[in-house]
């Protein structure tokens, strides 16, 4: 990049950046501002070749800091950069490339300039580089804000305004950056920020009406997945001789024209990965999540979450509420399609998430679907392969199931759907299951993962609690899924017991020597008996509701009918065994009568026939199982860190310096 420069090692000597960066001001008429945006210039895809970028101009990021208050040059750029903008969308229809051009490089060194900015001072700080007037040096405050605000108007204009086009990709998705660019200040401070300068400008005055036009492009952009266009596209048309008109143009504007500059960009072969996805699509759900997960501000709540909390089916020919003016209308099966292709990522979970606890339409309209399998399944395969996948992308698949859970309509339905060959279920060949009792087989497997590895009592909680939901609506449970429900419960019995022996060997111990102190087998002993309670309520609850439709449980209970006796007279249990120890008793009673040597089908046929002949008020009734997700008090405290982790650890457009970030630590995303 830069006149006669063909290597990163030599921009920090480019005399154009070395003229930004230096002790004159530059007017904003300045024929300098035509020569410095006429580089050809791939835009980085990912933040390896960011870094390299970042890494090889921080001398002149460093200067310009230094010498901006001084100079004004940063805001005479941006003014620069908005004078060029107010033209954008006819020189898009126009086809006009070399406009087009000169605008997306003037917002990539904007945006580039303003990351080293931000990681460097405060907000107040970086106003002062926003006030520089000429005639009136030292007129800080509105000067500065409107600048500021200018600019982010002038970015949401630009997102919802210019039409998505090959020409108009890379300034689309520059601006996208730019904003969350804006917003990373979070970043850079261990709490909560929630008063920010920032966070004004985008949550009122000028910015505000364009609330739900944003959701809404933002929402469409990772609807579509449009995919870059192929390097150097967007910018000029080749011709056979590698040069190219509007190449001669560019050079007859810009004297000293910057030479080609790449960064595994042009004339380089993009990976496989970058090839698959949509570097736009990807940058307008990271900032979607940072948007909708901004604070409220004392007097407002944040009118992107309003959006996201509202918005309609297109078809849904209701009135929109008069007590939200943000909401808006976009196309439900889209959107569903997209949610259910992407779910291999966080933040497509994470929107999923977001959608379903807090937009009532969405969530009507996804369990009236009778094709969720195409979204449950992804679910499904993140929680199987919990190995692989960070805590925060497991649980907000553990919270979709249980937010999908809570309706009665979706728990008979998933036993309706017979699914063929589930290749990714590795330890047992399931030729044939109904996606409800897949659904039973993978949370039983995250519990007893969770048990042997991680401990978390929360994911415990969170998985029994969908369990218990669906219960109830237990139908024509496959083999194996009856099999590992019972086997939950011998690995439950068994850990009991080693707890149980545990303590008394402790108590033993505490008799004979009072120097060391004891460990709390007894809260141990409590949570474990906690979860084998809620197991017992489980299968009692399939008992009493769906007895007749589910042989393979009740094989499974008299195959392992020993694992219950020693709960029958446990005061925890008793209550809850009754049932249990009816039902066992019965069917081995007509078992005993049908006599020995019998095979599995006709065990399964007297079941079948003594579930008819069993009186069912002889079945105890207790209260249904119900569990509803409730979000926990200031949940920002969890998610805003969480969002920024996933911007953070995107592989594309953003680099920031590990050593700087002060919001989480470098493992926790």
């Amino acid at each position: 990049m830069g006149a006669n420069s063909s290597s990163i090692s030599e921009l920090p000597e480019n005399e154009y950046l070395k003229k930004l960066s230096g002790a004159e001001p530059i007017s904003e008429n300045d024929p300098f501002w035509n020569q410095l945006l006429s580089f050809r210039f791939t835009t980085p895809t990912n933040s390896a070749d960011l870094k390299l970028l970042e890494e090889a101009t921080i001398s002149v990021c460093k200067s310009l800091v230094e010498k901006n208050p001084r100079t004004g040059n940063l805001g005479s750029l941006i003014k620069v950069f908005l004078s060029r903008t107010k033209e954008l969308k006819i020189s898009a229809e126009c086809q006009n490339h070399l406009f087009i051009w000169q605008a997306h490089n003037a917002l990539f060194i904007i945006c580039c300039l303003l990351k080293v900015f931000i990681s460097r001072m405060s907000e107040e700080e970086l106003q002062i580089h926003f006030t520089y007037e000429e005639k009136a040096p030292g007129s800080y405050g509105t000067e500065c804000e409107d600048l500021i605000e200018e600019l982010l108007c002038c970015l949401i204009q630009l997102i919802v305004e210019i039409p998505l086009l090959d020409i108009t990709y890379s300034i689309s998705l520059e601006a996208v950056t730019t904003l969350i660019v804006f917003l990373s200040c979070q970043l850079f401070h261990k709490e909560i920020l929630r008063e920010s300068i920032i966070h004004k400008y985008l949550m009122h005055g000028r910015c505000l009406p364009y609330t739900s036009r944003l959701v809404k492009t933002l929402l469409y952009n990772f609807i579509r997945q449009e995919r870059s266009p192929p390097p150097g596209t967007h910018v000029f048309q080749q011709q056979t001789d590698g040069g190219g008109l509007l190449y001669g143009i560019a050079s007859g504007v810009a004297t000293g024209l910057w030479t080609v500059f790449t960064l595994g960009g042009v004339g380089s072969k993009p990976t496989p990965q970058l090839e698959q996805c949509s570097p736009l699509a990807n940058q307008s759900l990271l900032l979607l999540l940072v948007l909708a997960n901004l604070t409220d501000s004392p007097d407002t709540p944040n009118p992107y979450r309003q959006a996201i909390m509202s918005f309609k089916n297109t078809q849904d020919s209701t009135a929109f509420s008069s007590s939200n003016p943000h909401a808006f209308q976009i196309n439900f099966n889209s959107l569903y399609t997209a949610l259910c292709e992407q779910q291999k990522s966080d933040q497509a979970t994470l929107l999923l998430y977001m959608l379903l606890h807090q937009n009532g339409n969405v969530r009507t309209y996804v369990l009236a679907r009778t094709d969720i399998e195409n979204l449950v399944l992804p679910i499904l395969e993140i929680l199987y392969h919990v190995e692989e996948r960070n805590s925060h992308h497991v649980y907000m698949a553990l919270i979709i199931l249980l937010i999908l859970t809570e309706d009665d309509g979706f728990n008979r339905s998933i036993h309706e759907v017979i699914l063929k060959n589930i290749t990714w279920y590795a330890e047992r060949v399931l030729t044939e299951i109904s996606l409800g009792s897949l659904l039973i087989l993978v949370v039983i497997r995250t519990i007893q993962y969770n048990m042997t590895r991680t401990r978390d009592k929360y994911l415990h909680t969170n998985c029994l609690a969908a369990l218990a939901n669906m219960s109830a609506q237990f139908r024509s449970l496959h083999q194996y899924a009856a099999q590992r429900i019972i086997s939950l419960f011998s690995l439950l019995s068994k850990k009991h017991n080693k707890v149980l022996e545990q303590a008394t060997q402790s108590l033993r111990g505490s008799l004979s020597s009072n120097d060391s102190p004891l460990p709390d087998y007894a809260q141990d002993l409590n949570v474990i008996e906690e979860v084998i309670r809620m197991m017992l309520e489980i299968i009692n609850s399939c008992l009493t509701n769906s007895l007749h439709h589910n042989p393979n449980l009740v094989y499974a209970l008299l195959y392992k009918r020993d694992l219950f006796e020693q709960f029958r007279t446990h005061p925890s249990f008793q209550d809850i065994m009754q049932n249990i120890d009816l039902v066992i008793s019965f069917f081995s009673s007509r078992l005993e009568q049908a006599g020995a040597e019998l095979s599995v089908e006709r065990v399964l046929e007297i079941i079948k026939q003594g579930a008819v002949a069993l009186p069912k008020d002889r079945l105890r009734k207790f209260p249904e199982l119900k569990f509803k997700y409730v979000e926990e008090e200031q949940p920002e405290e969890f998610f805003i860190p969480y969002v920024w982790s996933l911007v953070y650890n995107s592989a594309v457009a953003l680099y920031w310096n590990p050593h700087d970030i002060q919001l989480f630590t470098m493992d926790s995303g």
